[in-house]
């Protein structure tokens, strides 16, 4: 009899997880536990909202915005230049490629002068030190700090920029190399504005510089 009652539990038990719980199909949801992110407030592309007194779920931007990278017309600073700062155009400035070739020098857009171009090394010794020197160490050796937690950056030569040669990595091809990655580097083109990241080479250039000097 206790084998009975025994058996009759864990069916009841089954029946009830099965059935009792779980809704029924096609009218109504079941009961989660841990929903696990399954359904979320949120809006798809194209889709309608009847929270909109027209019903249309894509909206126009808010009066008075702006999109994220974009600054006002007259606006030129480092950081910050008219037009959209994280890529999608075309020329020298956005690519570091002339026509087929990697470039050489500082784009002309970064309107530098004897008087700025400390600016922009100084900008770019701030966003290296927050972007880059976590693997390729401070001074540019590969010897950053994940190296102390195994990962193997400082057996990678291209992880040392001061030895890096201006005719082999141009600058354009460095900033390529920020804008979409170089083998288990990521690329930065998404949370580095573009003159960021000509910033950043004009500081991996000083820093090469300082090391030629040094010998």
């Amino acid at each position: 009899m206790r084998y009975f009652f025994l058996t009759y539990a864990l069916i009841a038990l089954l029946v009830v997880g099965i059935f009792g719980f779980r809704g029924q199909k096609f009218s109504k949801p079941p009961v989660r536990i841990f929903p696990d992110m399954d359904e979320q407030d949120k809006l798809k592309a194209q889709m309608p909202d009847p929270f909109f007194a027209n019903g249309q779920g894509g909206r126009l931007p808010v009066a008075m915005t702006q999109p994220r990278g974009f600054n006002p017309d007259g606006q030129r600073i480092i950081g910050g230049i008219p037009e959209y700062e994280f890529g999608g155009q075309t020329g020298y400035f956005h690519t570091g490629h002339v026509g087929d070739y990697y470039g050489k020098g500082m784009p002309e857009e970064l309107g530098l002068t004897a008087e700025t171009a400390g600016e922009l090394v100084r900008r770019g010794q701030e966003r290296f030190g927050i972007y880059c020197a976590v693997c390729h160490g401070a001074s540019g050796d590969g010897n950053g700090i994940t190296a102390q937690y195994g990962v193997p950056v400082a057996a990678n030569p291209n992880a040392k920029l001061n030895s890096i040669s201006p005719e082999t990595y141009p600058d354009g091809r460095l900033f390529e190399v920020i804008s979409n990655g170089k083998g288990n580097m990521s690329g930065y083109a998404y949370n580095i504005p573009v003159r960021d990241r000509w910033a950043i080479v004009a500081y991996v250039r000083a820093l090469q510089a300082a090391k030629a000097s040094s010998k």
